[in-house]
């Protein structure tokens, strides 16, 4: 682990100080040769795929995991994107003259090694890798064993053009030691790692967050709301919730809470139950929701769980300040919604929710970096220092200060 890692530390000065040029052609070749081995990746895919159903992952999971020429496609899409982003190394924050006659700047500088730990989407493989290398680091990567041949085979067409393009490597590679033990000992190698993103289960951000010497950043679970105010236009609230809850049921940004104003709750709760039924959504609601459907009764557990699954928890709450309350409880700081015709209670909303993204007539399912216009994100962070949602080139990058002197003492 030591040895790989300190050739790791060794390229991130190579990576740093590349150009932009070679940056954005280098990733333009990798997204050519992923396109070109569309079919290996397909192949290797189909063996976790095999595996992941042997052991009976979820559907939701499955789905996440699964790729086919699309999805390559789209992989290959987000490099490209990446590759036209403004280059995030370098820039001039500030710049000022102090009383003594010093010149300071403040210049964004890469961070130096990532560790990314995530699970099942393999498509996180190249979106991560291509995120540090065009912001100048180097990152280390620890897929999920569900996403073993995957993730193997995508860093080695990665890898690949590194190496056509005489560049170590190291610049993006996969933890050699997978399991639990490899983890720990990773998460605690300050001395060669700058920063740790985990971007998974509440178990392996938990375990990351308690145990890391490393400074992490979360990529938390998405306990995500959407409230229904009472002058809510009824089409919309039915077009946004559908696609919140149910466009894709086992990503982070897909709903699990509906909060529904008391006042339009008769009119609006049993069109929507119509519409989940298309779907096969299981619908749970407090007391008052059975009152008007026929539904489970959704406790305090329900609503602190983040099903990643076609289950929808709802209740029926008398204002905006109680909605905000029982987010403030039970969210998790990553994407809420607010359904509303009323400026009033819209801006009490935004203003009121404490997450990394909050919505007006809105489908939560856009908190994603390509949707930001990031091109990718290498995660979604529930931090609040020293990134907050979708991280893309410019999060991967903190700063230092240049100081021009001309012989000046103090």
């Amino acid at each position: 682990m030591e040895s790989f890692l300190k050739k790791s530390k060794k390229a991130s000065s190579v990576c740093a100080n590349l150009s932009s040029m070679v940056k954005n052609s280098v990733l333009n070749q990798m997204a050519d040769e992923l396109e070109n081995s569309v079919l290996e990746i397909i192949s290797e895919n189909k063996r976790d795929l095999d595996y992941a159903k042997e052991i009976n992952l979820g559907s939701a999971l499955l789905d996440r995991l699964m790729l086919d020429k699309d999805r390559v496609a789209g992989m290959a899409k987000a490099i490209r994107e990446i590759a036209t982003l403004k280059e995030p190394v370098g820039r001039i924050l500030e710049g000022w003259r102090v009383e003594s006659g010093l010149n300071i700047q403040k210049v964004t500088v890469p961070i130096g090694v990532i560790g990314i730990i995530y699970e099942s989407r393999p498509n996180v493989t190249s979106d991560t890798a291509a995120l540090c290398f065009k912001s100048g680091n180097v990152c280390v990567l620890k897929g999920g064993k569900e996403a073993e041949y995957s993730n193997q085979i995508i860093a080695k067409v990665l890898q690949k053009v590194l190496i056509r393009n005489n560049l170590p490597k190291e610049l993006m590679a996969l933890l050699p030691d997978s399991s639990r033990e490899g983890v720990s000992k990773l998460i605690k190698m300050d001395k060669f790692v700058d920063l740790i993103i985990p971007r998974g289960g509440e178990g392996l951000i938990k375990f990351v967050s308690n145990n890391a010497s490393v400074p992490v950043v979360k990529h938390d679970k998405g306990l995500c709301h959407t409230y229904i105010d009472a002058s809510a236009d009824v089409k919309k609230a039915l077009d946004v919730c559908l696609n919140a809850k149910c466009r894709r049921v086992g990503i982070c940004g897909a709903m699990e809470t509906l909060l529904v104003h008391k006042k339009i709750a008769n009119e609006v709760l049993p069109l929507l139950e119509s519409e989940f039924k298309k779907f096969d959504t299981e619908l749970r609601g407090c007391k008052k929701t059975q009152k008007i459907l026929n539904v489970t009764l959704a406790t305090d557990e329900d609503f602190d769980t983040e099903y990643l699954d076609n289950i929808l928890s709802i209740k029926i709450v008398k204002n905006t300040k109680e909605a905000i309350t029982h987010i403030s409880k039970f969210g998790s700081g990553h994407s809420d919604a607010i359904i509303t015709e009323d400026y009033s209670n819209a801006e009490e909303f935004l203003n009121g929710i404490d997450s990394a993204c909050v919505y007006l007539n809105a489908s939560t399912q856009f908190t994603d970096g390509g949707e930001f216009g990031f091109g990718a994100e290498v995660g979604i962070s529930t931090n609040k220092l020293h990134a907050r949602g979708p991280m893309g080139i410019n999060e991967l990058t903190t700063y230092k200060f240049k100081i021009y002197g001309n012989g000046h003492i103090r």
